[in-house]
């Protein structure tokens, strides 16, 4: 029995582009690429890979971080929060010291550990993704996100939720060690619920993929070669293609930490209506007269299984920990306080063109009000803020315009403010073209010995040809005039004229002008 034959690369690229011809014309053109990942790595590539490896290593070995100082990091860039701010902290340290213990003695890797997998729930915009971001950011371990509404029950049309660990090693450049020490943050996790509907029964939408999720969190080996994406199934078949066989690839999740987090937006009246049922005598009263923000800090295990979770999925996210609301007062203190503020976004982007922006504590607290009526936390402040600025990114950069004091004027009337400013720039302008003009025109005097002034209307054009030519008004003027000294002295001896109006038209053409001006004091001789 003969060994069967694969077709060689080529032999596959030039079919592919023949199957394309036909099928879409020459509307579509194939172009050819290296393929990514291991097969294109040289042996510098992948010593470069081993090193990075090491270090990342050496890192987790080396991890000390204490509770104070993950919370201490976050404060920098997180306002308010501070319950999930130390459960994260708590729950991250915990994590990675028994992740460095499994390193340093990989015995006790056997021993029971049960993750501390965390739920976040929270209205949306209040910092839960910054959040996470930032301690993977303080740890430096790969970190990816995806929304849970992407991925679908196996089977059908959808992601699966094994590509998000895929995915992870790709974040990782493809290193399986370093990956499998990362974080996997799914967003939106509130929309795979399956509540029971009216028909009475559940809807099983969502239960595919908490099922699916169910093993990722605790822990199971993940194929890294069976990915339905195009990549995966192309590095595969050239896998086969160089090695006449498929190395299998598999990553463990055992120390892959999971953070799920969502707005929960009908989960506080599930509270309530838990509570009431349950509440009897003063204490019920108190209970059912909970602030809002304080609802989903009170959220049992029974709460999230009546709002359409698995009780097995709820089990693998032992640590679970409410944001609150921002207000206005707390949108203020983000644009003040955190390290993370929009406005350092706003200071580079300016500042790119040679504007300088500052901001007037009215004009953020005008932010802040509007950015609150939103509803939709720290994000509103980006768009409040851009509403307001975007004309003045627009217009100032094509200006001489370099500072942008932000009043609440600005925040509250754009359009005018904007106006008034690139009027007050003009006026300004003009005025320092006639200072100059001025100034040149005294030191004409001063060297010659004869009066000169610009009419209104010379001056302006002298201002916009200098600028047009980006050349100061002295030296224009300088090149403008070269030589009416001696024309000048001419009809002043002529006529005894001292003192001379120059007008527009010795802008427009400064020789021919003079020679008029010559001939009309022979002219005058002759009267």
């Amino acid at each position: 029995m003969t060994d069967k034959k694969y077709p060689s690369p080529e032999e596959v690229q030039k079919e592919f582009e023949e199957f394309v011809q036909k099928r879409f014309g020459n509307n579509v053109k194939v172009v050819s690429h290296a393929m990514p990942g291991p097969l294109a790595e040289g042996p510098k590539d992948i010593e470069m890979e081993n090193e990075k490896t090491k270090e990342f290593l050496i890192n987790i070995e080396n991890f000390n971080l204490k509770p104070k100082e993950v919370k201490a990091h976050l404060d920098r860039f997180v306002i308010k929060q501070d319950e999930a701010k130390k459960a994260l902290a708590i729950a991250v340290c915990d994590h990675y010291n028994h992740v460095k213990q499994c390193i340093d003695t990989p015995q006790n890797d056997t021993d029971e550990y049960a993750k501390q997998n965390v739920l976040i729930l929270g209205p949306t915009g209040v910092g839960k993704t910054y959040l996470v971001k930032q301690i993977a950011k303080l740890i430096g371990v790969p970190f990816i996100k995806a929304d849970a509404t992407r991925f679908s029950e196996t089977g059908y049309v959808g992601a699966n939720v094994d590509d998000m660990v895929r995915d992870l090693v790709t974040q990782a450049n493809g290193d399986i060690d370093t990956a499998k020490y990362g974080i996997i943050y799914i967003d939106e996790i509130d929309k795979i619920a399956s509540p029971v509907g009216l028909s009475g029964g559940k809807d099983v939408s969502g239960r595919g993929v908490q099922s699916g999720l169910l093993k990722l969190m605790e822990e199971t080996e993940i194929d890294l070669s069976s990915g339905n994406d195009m990549k995966s199934q192309m590095q595969a078949f050239m896998e086969i293609q160089s090695t006449g066989k498929l190395k299998n690839k598999v990553i463990n999740t055992k120390h892959i930490l999971f953070i799920v987090s969502g707005a929960f937006s009908k989960l506080e009246d599930v509270v309530k209506n838990r509570m009431n049922q349950n509440g009897i005598g003063f204490s019920a009263s108190l209970e059912r007269h909970l602030p809002d923000d304080d609802l989903l800090s009170n959220v049992t295990t029974e709460d999230l299984s009546e709002f359409g979770f698995e009780p097995e999925f709820i089990g693998r996210l032992p640590i679970r920990v409410a944001c609150q609301k921002l207000h206005a007062n707390d949108l203020m203190a983000i644009l003040t306080e955190s390290e993370g503020s929009i406005l350092n976004q706003y200071r580079k982007a300016f500042k790119a063109y040679g504007i300088d922006i500052s901001f007037e504590d009215d004009a953020l607290r005008e932010i802040a009000e509007r950015s609150y009526h939103e509803k939709t936390g720290a994000r509103a402040l980006m768009t409040v803020t851009e509403a307001a600025l975007r004309k003045f990114k627009y217009e100032l950069p094509s200006t001489p315009v370099q500072f942008l004091n932000v009043t609440k004027a600005v925040i509250t009337t754009p359009q005018a403010e904007l106006e008034r400013i690139l009027t007050t720039e003009s006026q300004d302008k003009t005025d320092q073209v006639r200072e100059d003009i001025s100034l040149f025109e005294v030191e004409f005097f001063e060297k010659h010995g004869i009066t000169i002034g610009f009419s209104d209307e010379a001056t302006q054009r002298v201002g916009k040809e200098s600028a047009t030519n980006e050349e100061s008004i002295h030296n224009f003027c300088t090149k403008l005039l070269f030589g009416y000294e001696h024309g000048l002295n001419l009809i002043r001896q002529n006529t005894g004229q001292t003192s001379f109006k120059l007008g527009v038209e010795v802008v427009e053409a400064p020789q021919t002008a003079l020679e008029q001006m010559i001939i009309g004091s022979y002219k005058s001789l002759r009267h």
